[in-house]
């Protein structure tokens, strides 16, 4: 039986779907609405949890009942509600579309196709219990703008932890920004001009694609494979494109969740050497893997490798702490850029941050969520297979799966059906620079717990059919 909490969020689920359907002109004015018995075996609740939803409704005058007819729209959405509530299921499937949809969704929208943890999933007693710890700080960690590299207490941290994946680097080396894309964002600008060309992996994470776009760069894609780009092809456009920086990540890709070999790894270094291209690797979700990871910085000493990381997905989207570690003699350029793009960082974000590492709420945190993260990857998988949808290849970490849709479906035609039922999916192409992945999605397993995903996904597929 639900308790009382999950019962009401239950209810405010169902009204929430409900006013999008009326708001994004699903349901006009005097439509009928599903029946109790329909809706809550489509969304997966109770008749009771319906019932109490279309009472509450009817007390806010957005709907009404008829006697033996069942409930109606009672009138016209409120001006705006459209734009501020509705999908916007007309816009081009690109490199926002996942992050819109996924940012705008409301509490009652399923996101098996968004980047991130769940809130349930995060530390949260330790966030608070760090937070309240800050409040008590000195007011300057309160009121003052953050030193140009940032906490020093939180980088000589960092550079112990980078030391333990075999990355030497002296705080000195290390920059904190305001994120991960920060970090990345700071370092396009110091060593891209426009029109230079950067090798991606194909698939690679979209948001690569936007924020290259954005520098106005030439963006080529080097073909992905389980163990790490293609060798042939990368020497390949190193020397049709004279690329300026290799944009990746090596312990846990996004999205097809595959990890560098060491045998890939140095061989693509001596390519990167050879060729004069400086690699920046992204390892955004290296605490999710759960044994020995290649890191190229650990590799390459830092020499031709920029490492950037942050906490937003193992920690909390909310706490914006990223960092940059670099050779010592791009560390002053970078914090110029730094000045004049941001002038400064977050100070009680790098605070926070600090006190969860150091108490050791983290690393308590990442032991249970490698485990639950573990559960959740067998369940989607076995949901997945019931479907015929297939992985890439079965990750032994990490919180995504790429996965091939049956009989020659696009994924990005089910993606907009399953928009339709308030299911947020991460269609394939949006991570292909060649468009190649069109009958891919990738699926996060700590946003797959609900039945009802894989149910509106089952129906979305029959549609796009």
């Amino acid at each position: 039986m639900l308790r009382a909490a999950e019962s009401r969020s239950r209810t405010e689920q169902v009204m929430a779907a409900v006013r999008r359907k009326i708001a994004g002109r699903r349901l006009g004015q005097g439509a009928r609405l599903p029946s109790i018995r329909a809706l809550a075996g489509t969304m997966g609740v109770s008749t009771s949890t319906v019932v109490e939803a279309y009472e509450r409704l009817a007390a806010e005058g957005l709907i009404r009942a008829r006697p033996g007819a069942g409930f109606f729209v009672a009138g016209p959405p409120a001006p705006l509600a459209l734009a501020e509530l509705g999908p916007k299921l007309d816009r081009a499937i690109d490199p926002f579309w996942v992050s819109r949809q996924a940012l705008d969704a409301g509490v009652a929208m399923l996101k098996p196709g968004c980047g991130w943890l769940p809130p349930d999933w995060l530390p949260e007693a330790a966030l608070r219990r760090a937070l309240r710890g800050q409040a008590r700080a000195e007011s300057a960690d309160l009121g003052e703008y953050a030193v140009p590299l940032g906490l020093a207490a939180l980088r000589q941290h960092l550079a112990r932890r980078l030391a333990q994946h075999g990355i030497e680097a002296a705080p000195g080396q290390i920059l904190l920004t305001e994120s991960g894309t920060g970090a990345i964002d700071l370092v396009c600008r110091f060593l891209l001009e426009p029109g230079d060309a950067v090798l991606v992996d194909d698939p690679c994470y979209f948001n690569f694609l936007a924020l290259l776009r954005a520098h106005r760069a030439r963006v080529v894609g080097v073909p992905m494979t389980p163990t790490g780009p293609d060798l042939a092809r990368f020497a390949q456009a190193i020397e049709a494109h004279r690329p300026r920086l290799y944009l990746t990540n090596s312990a846990i890709h996004n999205p097809t969740g595959a990890s560098l070999s060491p045998v890939v790894a140095h061989r693509l270094l001596t390519l990167a050497d050879a060729g004069g291209l400086t690699v920046v690797e992204d390892d955004i979700f290296g605490d999710l893997a759960t044994g020995p990871v290649t890191r190229l910085a650990a590799f390459d000493g830092l020499r031709r490798v920029v490492h950037v990381g942050s906490f937003s997905k193992t920690l909390s989207a909310a706490l914006r702490c990223g960092f940059i570690a670099a050779r010592p003699d791009w560390i002053e350029g970078l914090v110029d850029l730094k000045l004049a793009t941001s002038f400064s960082g977050g100070r009680l974000a790098e605070g926070v941050v600090l006190r969860l590492l150091l108490d050791g709420s983290y690393r308590r945190h990442l032991g249970g969520l490698h485990a639950r993260l573990a559960r959740a990857r067998d369940l989607t998988l076995r949901r997945l297979a019931e479907l015929g949808i297939e992985p890439w290849l079965e990750p032994s970490a990490g919180m995504f799966l790429w996965c091939r849709l049956p009989d020659g479906l696009d994924a990005a035609a089910v993606a907009r059906r399953a928009l339709e039922e308030d299911v947020v999916l991460a269609p394939g192409n949006v991570f292909s620079i060649g468009q190649t992945a069109g009958g891919f999605l990738r699926f996060n397993v700590a946003q797959c717990a609900e039945p009802q995903a894989f149910a509106v996904l089952a129906g979305a597929m029959r549609a796009a059919g």
